[in-house]
């Protein structure tokens, strides 16, 4: 009897064991389930937030630019106030450009550039002036009740901003020939003044006019060709190409002397863009080459060098930085990391391209969801860091 309750009390025992045993591991694949459960919600969560934002990067606008409502953050309620009320006023108020003056020697040469809510900036005073007087017919300078001649007791003065077309012209360079009557020993004439293209009828000024209108301007050199042909004369495309290229090469000695001159700055911006090159010795159209851009400076003498190179590498930066030991500010890009170890530069990173990864997690939010990337889009450009 008692071998038979000690073998039951055994097997009991037993079966209470395996029943813990069992009930351990059910926890077990209940936590790993929910471990799971957990990182497909992540996965899941982070796959629609890359869906988000690759439909907005495919449908939406580019820009960067992130409004916050003034009621979040209060921070400029007084200069909305005032926009708002200005913007109602627009339309129902104006300026009358339009003064009055009852002595002419009170007229003011130097309008004030200071604009009244609802009306028209004042034209810049440093811009010349053409005075056009219109006068009373003669017969209406006299008093039609007794005759006599009126006198001026003031005027009004209305300014409108006129413009002069372009104007092609032919400058005639003569320098006339001289020698003796009697000898007749060589011919004297004055030098020929120095050109940009020596061999080119193109002047410094018409090469200036051609540069600006294409690399600042964007016009290409076909619309301009068609320009021309509007003002009477014919000057090819591939005339104005030659020049462009002519007058680059003319150049490269000031653009050296500049680049000398941004070395000596503290500070040095940088970036490298792609730029693809249809026809280029021993390379494929599909290649990738790159524009260099550096810029630098004091204030008001800020210098902007363009520099092509068919590599992304960072032999490129070395060539340009030479001995450099500033502070150059990029991207974050790892091709800069040679110079910057070479020369120990202070290698500071862009604050625009920071912001751009905020923008891109506000993009992925779900619509009406803000976090921390609303947060920081949405306080003054000081970039103070997130908030815990």
């Amino acid at each position: 009897m008692t071998s038979a309750t000690s073998s039951s009390t055994d097997a009991i025992s037993r079966l209470q064991q395996q029943v813990q045993s069992q009930q351990h591991e059910i926890d077990r694949m209940h936590r790993l389930m929910a471990r799971k459960e957990a990182q497909w919600e992540a996965t899941k969560a982070a796959l629609f937030e890359q869906f988000r934002l690759a439909i907005e990067r495919q449908f939406g606008p580019s820009t960067e630019k992130y409004r916050v409502e003034q009621a979040d953050l209060l921070i400029n309620e007084a200069e909305a106030a005032v926009d708002e009320e200005g913007a109602d006023e627009d339309g129902a108020s104006s300026i009358d450009d339009e003064s009055t003056i009852d002595n002419p020697s009170d007229v003011d040469d130097t309008p004030s550039r200071r604009r009244t809510r609802g009306g028209r900036i004042a034209l810049p005073p440093e811009l010349p002036r053409v005075e056009v007087v219109h006068e009373l017919p003669e017969d209406a300078r006299h008093c039609q009740e007794d005759g006599s001649e009126l006198r001026v007791i003031g005027e009004e003065i209305s300014e409108e901003l006129h413009v002069v077309p372009a104007r092609v012209e032919v400058i005639r360079h003569i320098r006339p020939k001289y020698a003796c009557p009697r000898c007749e020993n060589g011919v004297s004439i004055a030098p020929a003044p120095p050109k940009l293209l020596p061999k080119s009828n193109a002047s410094a000024t018409l090469l200036a006019y051609i540069a600006t209108a294409k690399y600042q301007d964007a016009l290409p050199l076909h619309r301009q060709s068609g320009i021309f042909a509007r003002h009477g004369i014919e000057i090819p495309r591939n005339t104005l190409a030659r020049w462009m290229v002519q007058a680059g090469e003319r150049l490269i000695p000031l653009i050296e002397t500049l680049r000398e001159h941004l070395r000596q700055a503290p500070l040095i911006h940088m970036d490298e863009t792609p730029l693809q090159v249809n026809a280029e010795a021993d390379r494929p159209a599909s290649s990738s080459s790159y524009m260099w851009v550096q810029r630098g400076g004091p204030p008001g003498e800020q210098i902007v060098l363009y520099h092509y190179a068919p590599s992304r590498g960072g032999q490129v930066p070395v060539a340009l930085l030479q001995d450099f030991t500033g502070c150059l500010l990029t991207d974050g890009y790892s091709g800069y990391g040679d110079v910057v170890r070479r020369n120990d530069i202070t290698h500071a990173g862009c604050w625009a391209h920071a912001r751009r990864k905020f923008v891109d997690a506000q993009k992925a939010q779900p619509k009406g969801k803000t976090g921390k990337a609303a947060w920081f889009l949405g306080n003054p450009p000081i970039f103070r860091g997130l908030q815990k």
